[in-house]
C-alpha cells in the first residue's frame, strides 16, 4: 500500500493560509490589493475588534459575474496571469491566485459582487461554497470575513491582542494609501474612522492625513530619472526622524515593498545629517519596466529583487543628497507647554518643557542658498561648551565641539577626495609585519595606499616599511590610523569601498582634532569658528548627525517670559 497520497484541497489551502494569512493585516492586504486590481476609485475597510471578529472591504471596481465569483475561491484561480511569460510582465498587485482560497479555508465569507445590473452573493465556510444566489447590487465588490481562524484554533491563539492587530492593519492601510493617492481610502474600526483620504492624487495631502501637519511641513520633494528608473516622492528634513525603519516607504510600480538594500542607501544619503540609530520618513515612488524586477520571491509579494540595483542605488543616493545639501535645517526651540498639558499619547511620558522643532520657513527664507547659516553676533560662552549668538530673529546656541567637528570633517573629506594634502617623513620609519596571506593582499593595494599619501615599500619577508604619511593625521595618532587603514584594506580585500572608508576616517579624525567641551576659547576664536561653519556644505549637524546649532525665536522667548500674548 502506498504511503504517499494526494492532499485534500481544503487541507492544502489551510497550509497555504499559513504563508499568506498570518494575521488580520494579511487578510486586509489581500482584499485591498484585489480591490485596487479591480480598478476601484473608492475602497472602504470596516473592522470589528481590529478584524478578529469581522473584516469588510467594499469597493467600486469592475466587479465579477456569477461564474467568476464562484471561481475566485478556487486555488490558483486568477485573471492576472495566464502563461509563464506573464510572470515577467506583472503589472497587478495580485497574481498567485492563492489568497481568497487560503482566506476562505480558515474563515466564513460573504461575497456580494456585480459587474452589471445583476449581482451575485456567495457564502463560503471553511473553504466550502455553501450557496450561490442572485442579488440586487451596485457595481463593485463587498467581501466580509467573519471569525478568522475559527477552524484552526492553534493559529487563532497566536493572533496578537486587539491593539497590535489594529496597529498592523492601520500601518498597511496607511502605506497602501500613500502608494495610491488617486484612490479614496476609508478605514473604520468599531465605528470609529481612523483614516480617510480624498483620492485627489495629491501625495502630500495623504502624507498630511497619515502623519499630520508638522511632518508634512517638513517634507522635501525629490524627482529624477536615469535610463532604467524614474524616482519621485518626499523625504523628511534631517531633524524629522523615527527610531525604526517602518516609515521608510518604498513603492515600486504601485506596490509597497520591503527592500533592505534600498533602505540602506536612503540611510547612507542621510549620513552625517542624522544620528545612526534614527531613520527618516520617506515616501518614494519608483517606476520601472516590470522585466527588471522580480516580485515573485515570497508569498506575501512584499519583497522584491532589482536586476539593475546599482543604477537605482546611485540615482536614489544622488537625488536625496542633492536635496539635503540645499535645505539645511536649524533646530528651533518652541514653548510647547500648552499642547503638552492637554495632548497625551498612550505609553509616552509627557514633560512640561520646551521642545526642539524644525526651523520655520521664515528663518529659511532669510538664509540664501550660499549662506546656509544666518549672520549673528557672538555674545558669550556658556559652560565653556556653547557659544551664545544673536541677531534680529532671536538667539542661537552653538555647540563648539560639534561645530568644529563639522568644519574639520569637511576639510578632511575634501583633502581625501582631491588627494590634496601635504606629506611628511617619519623620524623613525614605521615597520609592520603581516602573515603571508595578509601581505599578498596588501601588496596588491600599494597603489591605494599612495592615494592616502603613504609611501609604502616591501621590507623583508611579509613586512612593509612606511616612510611618509599625510600631515593631516593628528599628532600621536599617526601609527594607529595607518594600522587601522591597513587592517581594513586586508579585511575587505576586493570589497574595500574607498568612499566609505574616507567617511569613517574623516569622522574619526574630525572628532579627535576638534575643540573639546569645557574648553574655553576667546570671542575672536568663537567668531572664526562660526565663520568657518557658515562656509560648510552642511553647517547644521556634526558628522555624527547631532545638531551644531539650535535657534530660539525671539517671539518664543517673549512668550516664555510672558512678554507676549498666547
Amino acid at each position: 500500500m502506498t504511503k504517499i497520497k494526494i492532499m485534500d484541497q481544503i487541507l492544502a489551502n489551510k497550509i497555504a493560509a499559513g504563508e499568506v494569512v498570518e494575521k488580520c493585516a494579511s487578510v486586509v492586504k489581500e482584499l485591498v490589493e484585489n480591490a485596487i486590481d479591480a480598478e476601484s476609485s473608492e475602497i472602504k475597510i470596516v473592522l470589528k475588534e481590529a478584524g478578529i471578529k469581522e473584516i469588510k472591504v467594499i469597493d467600486n471596481g469592475v466587479g465579477m459575474d456569477a461564474e467568476d465569483a464562484k471561481l475566485a475561491f478556487s486555488r490558483h484561480a486568477t485573471s492576472k496571469i495566464l502563461e509563464e511569460d506573464d510572470l515577467y510582465q506583472i503589472n497587478s498587485l495580485g497574481f498567485r491566485g492563492e489568497a481568497l482560497a487560503s482566506i476562505a479555508s480558515v474563515s466564513k465569507i460573504e461575497l456580494i459582487t456585480a459587474s452589471d445590473d445583476v449581482g451575485t452573493k456567495v457564502l463560503v465556510e471553511g473553504g466550502k461554497i455553501k450557496s450561490v444566489s442572485k442579488i440586487g447590487a451596485r457595481q463593485g465588490t463587498e467581501i466580509k470575513i467573519n471569525d478568522l481562524f475559527y477552524n484552526t484554533p492553534a493559529r487563532l491563539k497566536y493572533l496578537k491582542n486587539i491593539y497590535t492587530e489594529l496597529a498592523n492593519v492601520t500601518n498597511f492601510v496607511n502605506k497602501i494609501a500613500l502608494a495610491n493617492p488617486q484612490i479614496k481610502f476609508t478605514l473604520i474600526n468599531n465605528q470609529k474612522t481612523l483614516l480617510k483620504t480624498d483620492g485627489s492624487g495629491d501625495l502630500l495631502k495623504v502624507i498630511m492625513q497619515v502623519y499630520g501637519k508638522e511632518v508634512t511641513e517638513n517634507m522635501l520633494y525629490i524627482t529624477g530619472e536615469n535610463a532604467d528608473y524614474e524616482v519621485s516622492g518626499y523625504i523628511s528634513k534631517p531633524n524629522i526622524y523615527r527610531t525604526n525603519r517602518n516609515h521608510m516607504i518604498t513603492i515600486v510600480n504601485g506596490r509597497v515593498v520591503r527592500n533592505q538594500e534600498i533602505n540602506k542607501i536612503i540611510n547612507e544619503a542621510y549620513y552625517t545629517y542624522k544620528p545612526d540609530n534614527q531613520h527618516p520618513i520617506v515616501v518614494i515612488n519608483i517606476q520601472v519596466d516590470p522585466v527588471l524586477i522580480d516580485v515573485n520571491i515570497h508569498p506575501t509579494k512584499q519583497d522584491i529583487k532589482f536586476s539593475k540595483d546599482k543604477e537605482l542605488k546611485l540615482l536614489l543616493k544622488s537625488l536625496i543628497s542633492q536635496v539635503l545639501e540645499k535645505k539645511p535645517v536649524i533646530p528651533k526651540v518652541q514653548d510647547n507647554y500648552k499642547q503638552q498639558a492637554f495632548d497625551f499619547t498612550v505609553d509616552e511620558e509627557v514633560e512640561e518643557k520646551p521642545v526642539i522643532k524644525n526651523e520655520s520657513e521664515t528663518i529659511d527664507s532669510d538664509i540664501s542658498e550660499k549662506e546656509k547659516l544666518p549672520y549673528l553676533e557672538v555674545v558669550a560662552s556658556l559652560f565653556g561648551t556653547y557659544i551664545i549668538g544673536q541677531n534680529e530673529l532671536g538667539m542661537y546656541l552653538i555647540d563648539q565641539h560639534a561645530a568644529n567637528e563639522r568644519i574639520n570633517y569637511e576639510k578632511i573629506k575634501q583633502k581625501l577626495k582631491n588627494n590634496s594634502y601635504d606629506k611628511t617623513n617619519f623620524l623613525v620609519p614605521l615597520t609592520i609585519e603581516f602573515t603571508n596571506d595578509e601581505f599578498i593582499i596588501l601588496k596588491e593595494n600599494f597603489n591605494l595606499l599612495k592615494e592616502y599619501g603613504l609611501l609604502v615599500e616591501e621590507f623583508g619577508l611579509n613586512s612593509v616599511i612606511i616612510k611618509e604619511y599625510p600631515t593631516w593625521l593628528p599628532d600621536n595618532y599617526e601609527e594607529k590610523a595607518i594600522k587601522k587603514l591597513l587592517e581594513i584594506i586586508i579585511a575587505k580585500e576586493k570589497e574595500f569601498d574607498l568612499e566609505k572608508f574616507n567617511e569613517k576616517i574623516a569622522i574619526n579624525l574630525s572628532c579627535k582634532l576638534a575643540i573639546k567641551a569645557n574648553e574655553s576659547i576667546s570671542i575672536s576664536e568663537m567668531e572664526q569658528l562660526i565663520k568657518d561653519l557658515r562656509n560648510c556644505q552642511n553647517p547644521t549637524t556634526c558628522p555624527h548627525g547631532r545638531p551644531t546649532i539650535i535657534f530660539y525665536e525671539k517671539y518664543e522667548l517673549e512668550k516664555m517670559f510672558k512678554r507676549s500674548g498666547f
